[in-house]
């Protein structure tokens, strides 16, 4: 039988293997680059994945630890700007991402069954387990590298 947690923790694990691959070769201007105003470019986005998992390492440690706690929703907008993406070394900002994403695995790998139906609740989304957060997670990485590829081939 196919365990969904089995298949969320494998795709979250192989993130930090995708990631330094797509982005190895590219020069500073492709990095940079905005394909339109008001449209992020590939350092914006690896930023972003940073900042995402250290607020899902956070959210989740909180829903393992308490009960039922409120999880704050973010601006991710102006979150880009207030820790400027655009400024960012990609090479720190891949193993920022991938050494929260080690943190995040670190408390989802020895989770029991109640551990993963732990509940936060989020302040737009309302209840949330810890598995379907980490569900969501998953979900993210796929559709942050399909962002880059596209932006690389701007």
């Amino acid at each position: 039988m196919i365990s969904e947690r089995d298949e969320i923790l494998k795709g979250l694990r192989g993130g930090p293997v995708i990631l330094p691959r797509l982005v190895r070769d590219l020069d500073d201007a492709t990095l940079r680059r905005r394909p339109s105003p008001g449209e992020w470019a590939i350092i914006e986005v690896l930023g972003h994945l940073g900042d995402t998992e250290e607020r899902a390492v956070e959210r989740t440690r909180r829903m393992i630890e308490e009960d039922e706690p409120v999880l704050a929703a973010y601006d991710q907008e102006a979150l880009a700007v207030e820790h400027r993406y655009i400024e960012l070394d990609a090479a720190q900002a891949v193993a920022r991402y991938a050494e929260l994403r080690a943190a995040h695995l670190a408390l989802l790998e020895p989770l029991d069954d109640a551990g993963w139906q732990r509940i936060g609740i989020h302040e737009e989304h309302g209840p949330i387990t810890v598995q379907q957060h980490a569900a969501h997670m998953a979900g993210e990485d796929p559709d942050h590298f399909a962002q880059i590829a596209r932006l690389i081939a701007v």
